[in-house]
């Protein structure tokens, strides 16, 4: 069997500017002096990891570390109902790789609970065989754990899967893990030389065809 594993925000769904969005409101009320561009330090990383390295930097008075987590995850869940959409070309890959007998799966850094209500509302939830949160896993992003288990979950081999990642942080995760990556990085993070750390970079999900995995050992 062979697998294709998915992020989801960046990746799959335009959702990063809506978690920055969330994330300079959330910590703004909490005199936090955040900006867009700020939030690309912490792009891939979990919303726990993410609260954490702002309190460490500009500690606040207040609500808990948790607290604010859960009201980033209630704020994106609200901005994602209102505005999220597939990214160009995500649709047709994943039509192509199933159709390849590809099994497909989604591993993200993003809490469960989001992921589900996400692709259920655009409709490809039923495309994947496991859908996977970091939440669960003792670290985050880039620790390889959250594609170790996805790929425990599925019973296959480490060789044999390919994982479509955007952040320099999802990257290392899913190379650490044994996966080979596909990385299709943001317009920003394109210029990263660190993003070569994939073995393939796309500048979007449309440029993906059974092509670039001629040769390779997940095609094997």
């Amino acid at each position: 069997m062979r697998a294709a594993i998915f992020d989801m925000d960046g990746l799959l769904i335009d959702s990063e500017p809506l978690w920055q969005e969330a994330e300079v409101a959330v910590f703004g009320a909490l005199g936090v002096p955040l900006t867009l561009d700020m939030c690309r330090q912490t792009i891939g990383i979990r919303v726990d990891g993410v609260v954490r390295h702002w309190h460490e930097r500009f500690p606040w008075q207040g609500p808990s570390l948790e607290a604010v987590a859960a009201r980033i995850v209630t704020a994106v869940a609200r901005l994602i109902g209102e505005r999220g959409a597939l990214m160009p070309g995500v649709r047709e890959s994943i039509e192509v790789l199933r159709d390849a007998d590809y099994v497909l799966a989604v591993a993200s850094s993003s809490p469960l609970v989001l992921i589900r209500a996400a692709l259920e509302q655009l409709e490809v939830l039923d495309e994947f065989a496991v859908v996977h949160s970091a939440e669960d896993e003792p670290e985050g992003k880039p620790h390889p754990a959250v594609y170790r288990t996805t790929m425990a979950r599925l019973d296959v081999d480490p060789a044999r899967c390919i994982a479509f990642e955007d952040s320099i942080a999802g990257i290392r995760s899913a190379k650490s893990a044994g996966a080979w990556v596909i990385a299709v990085p943001d317009e920003v993070d394109r210029s990263n030389p660190d993003v070569n750390e994939a073995d393939v970079v796309l500048d979007s999900m449309t440029g993906f065809s059974l092509d670039l995995l001629e040769g390779r050992r997940v095609d094997r």
